[in-house]
């Protein structure tokens, strides 16, 4: 036992340093997260909003590239879809 205690103190040593290393980087990400908007704050909500509008074009347009009547009631379909 006497002979594993001289290389148990360094590695003591390094260990609570590693051990300090880490407690300061878990305290910064603490304190990072505190900082991080919320999912409610008024971006995110435009981007919802903008993500909603943009998710109704896309159906918009896929029904008039899917639809198989004929031309003119395609340009009339445009239409009414164009002024909702």
């Amino acid at each position: 036992m006497e002979s594993i205690l001289p290389l148990l103190i360094p590695f003591g040593a390094f260990a609570v340093a590693g051990f300090a290393i880490w407690t300061s980087h878990q305290r910064k990400m603490i304190e990072m997260k505190g900082k991080m908007p919320t999912t409610h704050d008024a971006d995110s909500e435009r981007m919802r909003e903008e993500m909603k509008y943009l998710k109704d074009r896309v159906a918009v347009l896929e029904k008039i590239a899917t639809d198989n009547r004929g031309a003119i009631e395609l340009e009339s379909e445009i239409e009414k879809l164009r002024d909702r």
